[in-house]
């Protein structure tokens, strides 16, 4: 660390020298280093290191912390005035003072309030040397008023019209941050028309219907308690004229045509013009007899506000806006001055003396108007103080002479004026102190020869002491003939050579005492550059060299780096940095440049540079581009025995230069004919030193790499036959397994040839139990991979290694290994089998493990067998499965899932080892409790009458106990498929028919059949079945028909295909009836979707149906009595893949579309001239263009409709009455069933759902219903039928 220290004064009467030439001379006062080890030991002043701002606003949520840091030695003592007069915190139980601080801490958050403790505070920090004060600091509590209560008139104003919304917000501290928004707290738009004054009001150069809003609200923001109040909403009426009449600009704000402003320097000057007018006017500033500050002007508002930052007395002056739009301009002058409060332009620091010393102490300030300069000594003014001789005020300025140690004190400056004052404390402290060096003793500094050499030498004492220098232990002090001696104690040797190299003693003396210091100089030779890299020129493509030979000091490491145009080289595997040069290849346009090589030592840098210019190629012809040509001439040299050092000459690059090479090996004693890499260099390469195996007859090639590829190998070299060795490894993967209980297998990978190193390769086989004391037993064996011990015990450890000889010697000592002889079956079962039953279907096992050595191998783990047994009086001699469970390792219990309830069952466990199981342990016989039965096997519905139906059903497939009873539950269902009140009944166990009584007549009902055990009610059975009509209301099928049918839907049948099916089925009852069909994803909860059938017919196709999904069916019937069939269930076929053609885009099909439509034309217009000539036509066909064709019969001959015969017309169908009546559906009765209702005829349903028969009678129109189609077939119609 260095010390500043002043030149030394010579001591003069202030009386016979002038102010001026005094006050030159007294800027000798000594500069404390900041060494903290001095700092611990010298006396010291006050010092005032932290305070709270002089306005200090405070937060009233929060406790009042006042700051107030201070230093010194000894460390100061706090006090605190308030309002002038001492404030005496251990009076006030809410005001604590941090511990080795003067901060106060005033804790009203617990109690008391913030306003109590509102003041001006000013802190005092003593010592035995003096006392600082701090400033005077003013505490506020922030305030965030409210707005005061106030009714609003709704404003309302013609268009073009301008407005003024007042915010006039409360006064609060600080002042608050003001902004308009709406009922949302979305910010109102603002602009060139509407804008927001520094005021807070919104102004409004002229109003559009498009202001009309009742949400104008102002709000206040009080940042310090981060609190928002708001005013009550502005609600404004903008009524549209007819026209609106253009005026010329006005002022809204400032008003007349002038005003003054006043701000203090340094702060930002703020002007504002708002103008109204129609058009909206535009604002322009300029300063009069002058032009605004360039970096300081800004414009905000639109340019409504000009604001000058950091501004000073020389922004004094007229300003002026002028608002203009196309009908006038007007402008308005603002008189601005500058007031300054107090700034330093001297501030007092703190003086060190030594006694009898002179110095002074300068305040100097500046402020509009000039500030008033008065001291204080130790916080008291200076005229109260006692008169000390050693001082003389003179304004700003005190003079000090012939100071003692009591004559140290902290004096305060203050500088006020209207708009503020500056306080500062500057301490003079007199001390006297013996010299003390600060630099570390024994320092080594190194200088390269020929350059300046500086030796510290930092001190301090006071009085000022004197520095000398000298050279070794007995030299003479050093003087400045050849010497510069620095004020701060340094010493410089301007050029030092050679023989400057020494011990040097720093010596520092006073008054008061003596002190010195050694230190030590080494000069070290420069580092030069003594073969420079030079200037080159290049084609590209080229590789071109830099050469940087570099000399320096030997005890000096250096470090060469290159750079390029002064920075890092590119990152590019074509440069290349070795010791001395740096090369470059492959040369480009890019690369040109400046190259530099730069030497760093610890003490000095040096470099040079060269340039390097790419020119293109002298022009040949087009350059042939391929893989190298293959090396040739290879040489083997330095044959040793281990290694050879191979050479080649590289064949033709082909225009790509070579990349490397890639050298190959053949072993023609192992492996004739076989190559393997052997190593791989660089392409500017043309030898390589190999390393080689023993007793290994080698040939050599290498093939050479560009860009393009490897070119072919070269020819082999000439053979060289290494000498033999002993074996370098020993085999590896070493096993050792029993096949047998009595014997071990030891196995092991053998070495190849080439890892053989020599002639005669056998092993040396050796092993041992792990656990006794025998010796090892060892076998030689020839070239093989597996040796039998045998008459080994059961299940041993064996300890055995392998190694590999040969006839030169024997490879290294090889690893054990451990093996275990071969296993056996174990011999002892799992005792204390025990089960326990935890429900119906499931069972914990628990069981003892067996001795380890009863199990003579791997443990692999226990094994269950269990099965269901079957009592003595059972006659069923079928096998019976055992089913069985493996638990792993030596785990002691395992669980038995899946088993059926009310069962017996036994199990045994078994160990088992790697050889197979043990035997098994005593059968353990145990019982499943009852579970829940399964569903009912079936259930039948029959003999529907008025009020009863009789159900018949089989018992659960699974009782899985013994049946206690049976519950039926059954609700009626509505026209409307709603359900009604369930209603329950228990039937005994032993009943399997029931006959349900008091049911409503002609009313479908659902049952829920479930059958009970102990355990509970298993799953139930669900049907559906209607009672007959009441005889009064069944309609009978016509006049003289035979008796009445119930009504009722059967055989319901799905053909289905990959995106539609049709759907058939049997209907008996009243003709009066109207079909649909509903459907849905099977297994899904959505609703059921309904397609209406057109007309009476039995069968329907359902389209859009998603491929490979099962659907849920049924048929229901609405009329005079409403009934629905048994679901049934079909699958569509999967997607397939189409690989038709669009048949649409074909051109015959478009011909022939053309041609068929030619001819439906030419057979309406016959039809039409026919009609229009009156033609007659017989009733028999009128009456069939107008039957139904759904009811008429067909002839049982061929198929066609036969002729109206009342005789025929109610016949009923000829299958319906095979229908049973017991509500089961047999897949016989339903497979032929449209064949049936067809009577004969080969009818089919296509994918619309229409019926395609061999009818040779007329098909006359239908009602268009549903999805199906309503025109009789056309050409067209029967085409897209089959396409």
């Amino acid at each position: 660390m260095q010390l500043k220290i002043m030149p030394k004064k010579k001591h003069l009467s202030a009386g016979r020298v002038p102010l001026i030439l005094f006050l030159c001379q007294m800027v000798s006062a000594l500069e404390v280093p900041l060494d903290p080890k001095l700092l611990e030991d010298l006396v010291q002043p006050p010092t005032i290191t932290q305070q709270s701002p002089k306005d200090y606003i405070i937060d009233p949520r929060e406790n009042i912390v006042v700051q107030c840091e201070a230093k010194g030695k000894p460390p100061p003592s706090f006090s605190w005035t308030r309002n002038g007069t001492h404030f005496d915190i251990d009076k006030d139980p809410l005001v604590t003072m941090k511990p080795g601080s003067g901060t106060l801490i005033i804790n009203i958050m617990s109690e008391g309030k913030a306003e109590t403790y509102e003041g001006v505070y000013q802190c005092t920090a003593r010592n035995e040397r003096g006392a600082a004060i701090s400033n005077n600091i003013v505490i506020r509590p922030s305030r965030s008023p409210l707005w005061t209560k106030e009714k609003l008139e709704p404003m309302i104003l013609q268009n073009g019209q301008p407005l003024v919304l007042p915010c006039r917000p409360p006064i609060g501290l600080p002042p608050a941050i003001i902004f308009w928004m709406d009922n949302s707290f979305q910010r109102l738009p603002q602009s060139e028309r509407v804008s927001q004054g520094l005021n807070g009001d919104l102004y409004f150069s002229n109003v559009l219907p498009e202001d009309t809003r009742e949400d104008y609200i102002c709000y206040a923001r009080f940042n310090h308690t981060q609190t928002i109040q708001q005013k009550q909403p502005i609600s404004v009426k903008v009524i549209s004229a007819k026209s609106s009449r253009e005026r010329p600009p006005m002022f809204l704000t400032p008003e007349g045509n002038a005003s003054h402003k006043e701000e203090l320097r340094g702060n930002v000057l703020s002007l504002e013009c708002i103008a109204e007018g129609l058009p909206t006017p535009i604002i322009y500033w300029i300063k009069e007899d002058g032009t605004l500050p360039i970096n300081r002007t800004f414009y905000r508002n639109f340019k409504k506000t000009l604001q000058i930052t950091e501004v000073s007395e020389a922004d004094s002056g007229n300003y002026q806006c002028i608002a203009k739009n196309p009908l006038g301009a007007i402008h308005h002058t603002i008189s601005v001055t500058v007031k300054a409060a107090p700034y330093w332009i001297v501030a007092p620091q703190n003086l060190v003396l030594s006694p009898g010393e002179d110095g002074s102490l300068i305040c100097r300030a500046n402020g509009n108007p000039k500030p008033r300069i008065s001291w204080l000594t130790n916080g008291v003014p200076v005229e109260i103080t006692p008169d000390d001789p050693s001082r003389k005020i003179d304004g700003d300025t005190i003079i000090f002479s012939n100071v003692q140690e009591r004559s140290s004190a902290v004096y305060q400056c203050n500088a006020s004026n209207e708009y503020g004052y500056l306080l500062a404390n500057a301490f003079v402290n007199v001390l006297a102190e013996p010299p003390r060096i600060l630099t570390s003793a024994n320092t080594l500094y190194q200088v390269i020869a020929n350059r300046p050499a500086l030796l510290d030498c930092a001190f301090f004492g006071s009085p000022l002491p004197t520095i000398e220098w000298f050279k070794g232990a007995k030299g003479r002090a050093l003087h400045e003939d050849i010497y510069v001696l620095h004020d701060n104690g340094t010493l410089e040797i301007p050029v030092a050579q050679k023989d400057s190299t020494g011990t040097y003693t720093c010596v520092a003396r006073n008054k008061l005492g003596m002190a010195k210091n050694e230190v030590h100089l080494e000069i070290k030779d420069p580092t030069r550059i003594i073969k420079q890299p030079e200037y080159a020129t290049v084609q590209r493509g080229s590789t071109v060299s830099f050469e940087c030979k570099v000399k320096h000091d030997h005890t000096l490491i250096p470090t060469v780096m290159w750079l390029k145009d002064n920075g890092e080289l590119p990152n590019d595997e074509r440069f290349t940095v070795d010791k001395d040069h740096l090369v470059v290849a492959d040369v480009d346009d890019g690369d040109g440049g400046t190259y530099t090589c730069v030497a760093n030592t610890t003490l000095d840098k040096v470099s040079a540079s060269a340039v390097l210019s790419v020119v293109a190629p002298t022009p040949t012809p087009a350059p042939h581009y391929d893989v190298p040509k293959p090396p040739i001439d290879l040489e083997l040299t330095n044959q040793l025995d281990k290694s050879v050092q191979l050479s080649w000459t590289p064949g033709d690059d082909n225009n790509s230069p070579i990349t490397k090479f890639i050298i190959e090996y053949e072993d023609t004693m192992h492996e004739a004919g076989l190559w393997h890499r052997q190593a791989e260099v660089s392409g500017t390469q043309t030898t390589a030193q190999l390393n080689l195996s023993p007793y290994v007859n080698y040939a050599f090639r290498v093939t050479a790499v560009n860009n393009y590829g490897p070119s072919l190998p070269s020819k082999a070299s000439a053979q060289y036959f290494t000498k033999a060795a002993e074996p370098d490894k020993n085999p590896t993967a070493v096993e050792g397994l029993g096949s047998e209980p009595d014997n071990l297998v030891i196995t092991w990978k053998p070495l190849n040839g080439f890892e053989s190193n020599g002639p005669g390769l056998q092993y040396k086989v050796s092993w041992r139990q792990k656990d006794g004391d025998d010796e090892w037993t060892s076998v030689l064996v020839a070239n093989v991979s597996k040796y039998i011990v045998s008459g080994t015990p059961t299940f041993v450890p064996y300890l055995i290694k392998v190694q590999a000889l040969n006839d030169v010697g024997f490879a290294p000592e090889p690893d054990e290994v451990m093996g275990h002889s071969g296993e056996d079956l174990p011999m002892v079962a799992p005792g204390n089998v025990d089960v326990n039953v935890v429900n119906s279907t499931l069972a914990e096992v628990h069981w003892d493990p067996v001795p380890l050595k009863s199990i003579r191998g791997h443990l692999q783990g226990y094994r269950i067998y269990y099965w269901k047994a079957q009592s003595s009086s059972s006659r069923d001699k079928r096998h019976i499965e055992k089913k069985i469970l493996t638990f792993q390792g030596s785990k002691t219990h395992g669980m038995l899932p899946g088993l059926e309830p009310f069962s017996h069952y036994a199990l045994n466990v078994r160990v088992v080892n790697g050889k197979g199981e043990g035997p098994a342990s005593p059968d353990r016989v145990f019982h499943t409790p009852e579970g829940v039965p399964s569903a009912p096997s079936s259930l039948k519905i029959t003999n529907p009458s008025l009020d009863s139906l009789t159900l018949e059903w089989d018992p659960p497939s699974h009782p899985n106990g013994i049946l206690t009873e049976y519950t039926l539950k059954y609700q009626p269902i509505n026209s409307t498929h709603e359900l009604g009140p369930v209603l329950d009944l228990k039937i005994p166990a032993n009943k399997t028919r029931w006959i349900l009584k008091n049911l409503n007549f002609s009313t479908r009902y659902k049952f829920y059949f479930y059958a009970h055990t102990s355990a509970g009610a298993g799953s139930h059975i669900t049907e559906e079945a209607i009672t007959t009509m009441d005889a009064a209301g069944i309609l009978p099928p016509d006049v003289g028909a035979g008796k009445a049918v119930n009504p009722r839907i059967s055989n319901l049948t799905a053909t289905a295909a990959e995106t539609y099916a049709n759907i058939s089925w049997e209907y008996e009852g009243p003709e009066r009836v109207k079909f649909y069909v509903e459907y849905g994803v099977a297994g899904s909860n959505e609703e059921w979707r309904k397609e209406i059938v057109n007309g009476s017919r039995s069968f329907f196709g359902l389209k859009g149906l998603m491929p490979g999904t099962a659907y849920k069916v049924r048929v229901g019937a609405e009329g005079d009595s409403d009934f629905v069939s048994s679901e049934d269930v079909f699958e569509t076929g999967p997607a397939m893949a189409s690989r038709q053609v669009d048949i649409a885009t074909q051109g015959w099909f478009i011909g022939l579309m053309c041609a068929v439509a030619l001819l439906i034309l030419i057979l309406l217009i016959v039809c039409f001239i026919r009609r229009n000539k009156g033609g007659k036509y017989p009733v028999k066909e009128k009456e069939d263009a107008h039957a139904d064709p759904e009811i008429q019969p067909m002839k049982e001959d061929d198929g066609t409709f036969g002729e109206y015969s009342d005789a025929e017309d109610h016949k009923p169908l000829k299958k319906g009455s095979r229908t049973p009546s017991d509500r089961t559906v047999k897949k016989e009765d339903s497979d032929d069933s449209l064949v049936d209702y067809g009577e004969g005829v080969n009818g089919q349903f296509n994918e619309d759902g229409s019926f395609i028969g061999q009818y040779s009678g007329k098909k006359e129109k239908e009602p268009a219903e549903g999805n199906e189609s309503s025109e009789a077939p056309s050409p067209v119609n029967a085409m897209n039928s089959f396409v």
